[in-house]
């Protein structure tokens, strides 16, 4: 039986279309640039940091421990491949508690934390999707702070430069992008939500879930 560390307040990204996988929502937690939990104990990596990748996409999973305190190694759970470590049968490990996908497949979609050896202790989590579409939403991985700002990015397959993009909120249109780029200032609760983004002619992305992360966590962790 695993030994987690719960944090209740904290919730991470979810992506629809990806019911039979089981996520718990309090494993979640924690930016890759402010992860503050990381003084604590072990946490997961993840770059790039995005939520959705295209197919053949690299990805690039790290544990984290500030304390050295265990060996640690990256598992995930996909809808039809299981729950595995990394390098047994997908992924490839490197020295330490690294992991690198080359080339993502859509079967590669799912959620990836870091475990110990011992199978005692387990990081926050994360939910990825790999799609076959030509547009996704490049959104944050991890929970954004409370009060930050957040720039969500639409793109497409085929195409480098700037195409104009809607974007959706809850299945909601809230604004537009000439940028293909939408920035949501002074973040709060209430901008959780499943975001996606739409290009004219090219396609609309999967949903992924927005998580926000409250300051008074923050300062918590600051004065531990």
């Amino acid at each position: 039986m695993y030994q987690q560390v719960e944090f209740p307040f904290l919730v991470g990204h979810l992506s629809k279309g990806s019911a039979d996988i089981k996520v718990t929502l309090s494993q979640q937690r924690d930016r890759m640039e402010v992860a503050p939990v990381c003084l604590l104990l072990s946490c997961l990596r993840v770059s790039p940091d995005s939520s959705q990748l295209f197919r053949y996409s690299s990805l690039s999973l790290t544990c984290a421990d500030p304390l050295n305190s265990t060996v640690w190694r990256v598992k995930r759970k996909t809808s039809d491949g299981g729950l595995k470590p990394c390098s047994s049968g997908w992924g490839l490990a490197s020295a330490g508690s690294d992991c690198t996908i080359g080339n993502a497949y859509p079967s590669d979609s799912g959620v990836y934390w870091c475990e110990s050896r011992d199978g005692e202790r387990r990081s926050n989590s994360v939910n990825i999707t790999v799609t076959d579409g030509s547009v996704i939403l490049e959104s944050p991985v991890f929970p954004v702070m409370e009060g930050s700002d957040v720039t969500l990015r639409c793109k497409t397959r085929t195409t480098s430069s700037s195409l104009t993009a809607d974007f959706y909120k809850d299945g909601f249109l809230i604004g537009s992008g000439s940028t293909g780029e939408m920035t949501i200032h002074n973040v709060s609760k209430s901008d959780e939500g499943f975001y996606k983004c739409s290009i004219s002619d090219s396609g609309e992305s999967p949903e992924s879930w927005l998580a926000v992360r409250g300051a008074s966590f923050e300062r918590s962790v600051r004065d531990v």
